[in-house]
This record gives C-alpha cells, structure tokens and sequence, in this order.
C-alpha cells in the first residue's frame, strides 16, 4: 500500500513537469507561458463585463461546478457551469446529449466570453460541439484535456491546457490544479 501511495504522488509530481499547453495555431508553450496567456484572458473578460462558461462532464462537470462558483465568488469574474440537472435532460431529450453544452452556448454566450471546456479524453462529442458553437459566437476558449496528445480539443483552444496521462483521476486532479492556478493568479491581479 505505500508503495502505491508514494507512486501516486511521484506521478502527480513528474506530470507536472511534463504537462503542456498550445495556442490556438498549435505552437506549443510551456505550462507557464499557457497559464500566463490565460490569466490575461480571464482578467480581460473580468474588465469588459464578460463571463466564464465551464462545460465537462461527469467529475470534470463537478470541476465545472466548483471552479465557476470560485470564479465568481474569490475571482470576481461573471462566472457558471452549464450543469443543471433540469437543463440536461431537457436538451438531451429534446435535441440529444451531443447538444447539451452546444444549444445553452447558442442561447447565452455573447462575444468575448471564455469557454472554459474540461475533458479527461478530449474527445467527448458535446463538449467539441460546444467549444465549436464558442468559436462561432465569438468566445474565447480555453480547453484541458489528457490521454492522446492527438485529442481533437487540444487543437480548439486558444490555450489548450494537455496532462500526457490516460488515467481519470491522475488528469482530472492536474485540471483541478491548474484551474485553482488561474484562480489564484487572478485573485493576485485583484489585490495588486
């Protein structure tokens, strides 16, 4: 068992040193350089009056959930995630789950919103939809993704955050990390 407890931690550890970031023509940057762009993206969304829209699905839809209130509340940025359980269902039932994030997007994002898209694959279809719909409306994006460097939501991003690991829990605690970072960084330019 403390083998397995130490190997947890040494790999949380090293994976730090090895995630990566792209911008949005694909040249790679590293983990600071993509977090700095990012906090300079949020910071101007916060002083235009603009907000944040946090897509996932499943624990990445509870990151969703966490990250937005903490935006909003330490952060003082416009901030939700699109997870409430009414709105799911009814677009599931009425258009299909590929469009659970893709329609509320259409209805409420406005230009010079963040979409803040978390996805331990990368490949889920409704958060590629969404990000897409973002795109069209005029949003920033943001994206954070794990297992194949080739996930198609490392390329969609303005900065795409990518933790090079294919277990949920190793990639869903590094996007929580790097979330919290942001946060951070942005509650300093508050106080400064």
């Amino acid at each position: 068992m403390e083998n397995k407890i130490n190997s947890y931690y040494e790999t949380l550890r090293a994976l730090t040193e090895k995630m990566s970031a792209k911008d949005s023509q694909g040249r790679y940057l590293s983990l600071q350089q993509g977090l700095e762009r990012s906090v300079r993206l949020i910071c101007v969304c916060r002083k235009n009056g603009r907000k944040m829209i946090f897509i996932g699905n499943g624990a990445s839809a509870s990151i969703a959930s966490h990250m937005a209130t903490d935006f909003w509340k330490n952060g003082k940025v416009r901030a939700m995630a699109l997870n409430d359980a009414a709105l799911l269902t009814c677009i599931s039932n009425d258009f299909g789950y590929e469009h659970v994030f893709e329609k509320p997007i259409e209805m409420f994002a406005n230009r010079g919103d963040i979409i803040v898209a978390i996805s331990s694959s990368g490949q889920s279809k409704n958060i590629l939809k969404a990000v897409q719909m973002g795109i069209m409306k005029g949003c920033r994006v943001i994206t954070l993704s794990g297992f194949k460097k080739s996930n198609p939501l490392c390329s969609l991003g303005d900065v795409n955050f990518y933790v090079p690991f294919s277990s949920f829990g190793i990639v869903e605690v590094l996007h929580h990390s790097i979330c919290h970072c942001l946060l951070d960084t942005v509650v300093t330019t508050l106080t400064h």
